[in-house]
């Protein structure tokens, strides 16, 4: 560490920074490994409160962890983009990530240069995307077996989840999963003493204003504001004039003419996504309307899509009644379930939807099997839009071997990039390995030589044997954007970290007086 800048900053020369930073993605990465495979264990994160959430999903915790170290935050960003982009693979991204770092720090260390490391990962990669694609098995409407066993591969072997999940899936309607703005994992919901099924409609995690209102009714008429519903605010000082207070009198008496607007256009349900006043409620509740408020803006996108509704401002009431009823949503029922503390809205008018419910015993239970229904729901959908390939690791093999053979082809040390991602990709399988008990270096040498013996892909490890299978005849299978993103998002960040040649603190600023810090 050097201290001749000025101001008493700090600079790293360039090998302690590629090892700090290797060392951050070393760290980082095997907070994760002993989650993977069947046989993966759990994680219990514990906060200063003593609160606690016990999770075996990458970004989780990922998420949740004491963080410091920028190169650090980098790949656990390129593990959210994943959960963001994909919605699975997140805790594969992360080991590919740390085993790209480190590979290309020996490879450094050894006299390599990063220029020429760098280049070679990204042809690596280049290289492994398109051998993961070249294996791409489609699916069809017969497929629903194979869509079965996605979903319970990334729900962790729990099998009611992934049963749960393809239903959900067909009822929604397989082509449905095909749309861009459709996220299947939205529709997951899971609750405390819940019931696992499928609902076809929607739910919204509020209940009515009052006990006094309604909690079943039909033909639903629905009005989606995205504002508060109350008058017109004034500020103080405006009101103590006697053209303020006139303005006031005449905005609370609009508001009150707008609350009748809504009972006589036939609208029987408002949702609302802040608050709504006492004048409101206690109007509605006299005139029989459902009324729910502080919705969550998620919900209530899923709400419109569903029924048809256009979100309005409080000012769009003082619109004509023609006007107000294009904004309207139209849905057949509507249910208030006491127990639950939540409100489903059936037969919606427009798009199709469905919510994928799940139950448990404990609050830290029912988080983790969302966790999961969700990663199941993303794996599935994205399955069945780009396709499947063998799982289990074997197809990352099947790439590492043939990476081998094209890094021998290369002129000059851009090979030895290629060797990086061909030794990186392997990883995830080894932690498999290493997790179900077995020898990792041993069991991907056996499993390697069965594949170039049977010239096929698909030759993977049974977890609970040790023997090898047909991972494609067992079942075992990945979705091909969840691994094409993995490799990719973790060939990127693992170059952008490689490219850092030092690290130099940068100034602190006092906020009054603009000085330096010391």
């Amino acid at each position: 560490m050097s201290d001749n800048l000025a101001n008493n900053q700090k600079t790293e020369d360039r090998f302690e920074t590629l090892l700090n930073n290797a060392n951050a993605a070393r760290v980082i990465s095997s907070a994760v490994e002993g989650t993977l495979g069947p046989k993966g264990l759990d994680i219990m994160m514990v906060d200063k409160f003593g609160d606690v959430v016990i999770t075996n999903d990458g970004v989780t915790i990922l998420k949740l962890m004491e963080v410091n170290h920028p190169a650090a935050h980098m790949i656990i960003n390129a593990a959210k983009a994943q959960q963001h982009q994909i919605g699975d693979g997140t805790t594969t991204t992360t080991i590919m990530a740390g085993a790209i770092v480190a590979e290309g720090c020996q490879q450094v260390l050894k006299g390599v240069p990063v220029t020429k490391v760098i280049e070679g990962i990204n042809q690596g990669i280049d290289y492994a995307v398109s051998l993961v694609e070249d294996n791409t098995i489609l699916l069809g409407e017969k497929d629903t077996d194979l869509l079965y066993n996605v979903a319970l591969v990334a729900a962790r072997g729990q099998k009611d989840i992934a049963n749960l999940v393809v239903e959900g899936a067909k009822q929604i309607g397989l082509n449905h999963l095909l749309k861009p703005d459709y996220k299947l994992s939205e529709a997951v919901f899971a609750e405390e003493f819940a019931d696992n099924e499928v609902i076809k409609g929607i739910i919204l995690n509020k209940e009515p204003l009052n006990q006094e209102m309604p909690t079943t009714m039909d033909k639903l008429k629905i009005l989606v504001i995205d504002d508060n519903l109350a008058p017109e605010e004034l500020a103080a000082e405006a009101i103590t004039t006697e053209t303020g207070f006139n303005y006031f009198l005449n905005a609370k008496k609009r508001y009150q003419t707008n609350l009748m607007k809504i009972k006589e256009l036939g609208i029987n349900v408002v949702i609302v996504d802040r608050a709504i006043d006492d004048i409101a409620e206690e109007y509605f509740t006299q005139v029989g309307i459902i009324a729910l408020h502080r919705v969550s803006s998620r919900e209530i996108e899923r709400l419109c899509k569903y029924t048809g509704a256009q979100k309005v401002k409080r000012s769009s009431l003082n619109r004509s009644p023609d006007i107000i009823n294009t904004y309207l949503g139209y849905a057949k029922a509507i249910k208030v379930d006491d127990k639950l503390e939540h409100t489903i809205i059936y037969g919606g008018q427009a798009e199709n939807e469905v919510t994928i419910m799940l139950g448990a015993a404990t609050e830290e239970v029912v988080e983790e099997k969302e966790r999961m229904a969700k990663d199941a729901a993303s794996a599935i959908q994205a399955a069945w839009q780009g396709g499947i390939v063998p799982g289990g690791g074997a197809i990352e093999i099947w790439a590492a071997t043939q990476l081998e053979d094209i890094a021998k082809e290369f002129t000059g040390m851009t090979s030895y990039g290629v060797t990086c991602v061909k030794e990186a990709i392997t990883r995830p399988f080894a932690c498999i390995v290493e997790n179900a008990g077995f020898n990792p270096l041993e069991k991907l040498g056996d499993i390697i030589a069965q594949q170039r013996k049977d010239s096929s892909p698909a030759i993977g490890l049974n977890c609970d044997s040790g023997e090898f299978i047909d991972v494609l005849k067992a079942g075992i299978v990945d979705a091909v954007p969840v691994k094409v993103h993995a490799i990719k998002a973790a060939g990127e960040v693992a170059t952008a970290i490689l490219r850092i040649n030092t690290v130099i603190r940068m100034k602190n600023y006092d906020d009054k007086n603009n000085t330096d810090i010391f």
